[in-house]
């Protein structure tokens, strides 16, 4: 390389390097930067101050979170000694039927009513019986007209017997026409005795008449309830099934509703279990979450060789207007061990951990309506991990398990679990 090319490189080197001489920041920028940055560090300062405070009076004014337990009842299960079904049955119950055969003329009661003894449920055709009664009416009259002529009659007869008499003692009437006199009143006498039982006869045909005309009159034959209507308007009826299909045998079946009780089948191995008196849980079928509280009524000695059981019937320790013939029911033999645990208590129960000691007070927190309630309470005995409130709550009530250590009357909290 020339000398000459030498310099030019040089000089082009040189020319390349940038002149960090030239690079200046005047000094209003310069102040200007200074005054941005202490802007933005304010305003983050004051960013997390801001957060600080909101989250301090977030966690000051945070709504309390519990855990809550329902007050329930002690269980009333005891063992069973044994298990049965069956039905209940009234032991008053009656299909009611006429007397005699006639037509309804009347039909006074509707299913399901509720009738006392002597209710006229219905009414027959009555008009023959009436001219029979009216008949037998007449021929009494009759025959006590007949008697009061006899007697007016018998009357004079005893006068012309005592002349016949006086005119015989004085010698001046034969002894036949004192014998006709005396016999005329005998006759008198026993012609009115006849008219007599006559009369009496026509009363006994006029209260046959007149039972005859209230044998159209169907009633009650207890208080009870119409469970089925079997007659119509215009319809016959009879005792009997005379006329075919075509003559009803019944005008309404009525049953005693206090008369209702348990009839099961107890197998025999298992009667020695099953005295009179024994108490009984009965469970319905339509209301299984209702237990009756019962107790055996009698066993009916017989048994059915076919099923090899024997029926045992069972009565309602109190009825309920709930409990209708010919309900299934299933029963539980209780022993007389287990009869105090088959009777309800008053007292309920909760977990030991809600009760708590203020100034010598047993007390509980209620919660309601999304609030704590302060309630005093007289407590019981422990019952494993459960404590028997006697007062104070109510069954269904909930109450606070855990939460904070000091819980204010009527301050807001939040059950844990619910939204």
């Amino acid at each position: 390389m020339s000398s000459t090319q030498a310099v030019v490189h040089t000089m082009a080197s040189e020319q390349e390097k940038p002149d960090l001489s030239t690079l200046r920041i005047e000094n209003d920028k310069r102040k200007a930067s200074s005054t941005g940055g202490r802007v933005g560090t304010i305003i983050s300062v004051l960013l997390g101050v801001l957060v600080i405070a909101g989250g301090a009076y977030a966690y000051m004014h945070q709504v309390p979170a519990v855990e809550v337990a329902v007050v329930q009842r002690p269980s009333t299960d005891a063992p069973a000694l044994l298990n049965a079904s069956g039905y209940v049955t009234p032991q008053r119950r009656a299909t009611v039927a006429a007397k005699i055969t006639g037509r309804v003329t009347g039909v006074f009661f509707s299913e399901g009513q509720y009738v006392h003894g002597g209710y006229v449920l219905a009414t027959l055709d009555d008009s023959d019986v009436r001219k029979t009664l009216a008949t037998s009416i007449a021929d009494r009259d009759a025959t006590q007209a007949g008697l009061l002529d006899l007697q007016v009659q018998l009357k004079n007869a005893e006068i012309e017997l005592h002349r016949a008499e006086t005119l015989r003692a004085a010698g001046v009437q034969t002894q036949e026409a004192l014998d006709n006199a005396t016999t005329t009143v005998n006759s008198l006498k026993a012609r009115i005795q006849l008219t007599k039982q006559q009369v009496i006869t026509s009363e006994a045909r006029i209260r046959e008449s007149q039972q005859s005309v209230e044998n159209t009159v169907i009633r009650a034959p207890y208080d009870g309830v119409i469970v089925s209507k079997d007659a119509q308007l215009g319809e016959m009826v009879s005792p009997n099934s005379a006329g075919g299909g075509f003559t009803r045998t019944g005008i309404a079946t009525i049953v005693d509703m206090k008369s209702n009780e348990i009839e099961v089948d107890v197998n025999e191995s298992y009667l020695a279990r099953v005295v009179p008196g024994h108490p009984v849980t009965a469970v319905l079928d339509a209301y299984p979450d209702w237990k009756i509280p019962s107790h055996v009524l009698t066993i009916i000695p017989t048994a059915d060789r076919q099923k090899a059981t024997v029926k045992v019937r069972i009565t309602f320790d109190k009825l309920d207007p709930r409990i209708l013939p010919d309900m299934s029911v299933k029963v539980a033999f209780l022993s007389e061990e287990t009869k105090a645990l088959a009777k309800p208590s008053a007292a309920l129960l909760v977990p030991q951990s809600v009760i708590h000691d203020e100034a010598g007070q047993k007390i509980v927190y209620v919660v309601k309506d999304k609030h704590v309630e302060r309630r005093t309470v007289r407590v019981g005995a422990n019952v494993g991990s459960n404590t028997e409130i006697l007062s104070g709550v109510l069954a269904g009530d909930s109450v606070v398990v855990h939460g904070p250590a000091k819980l204010q009357d009527a301050e807001a909290v939040e059950i844990k679990g619910q939204q």
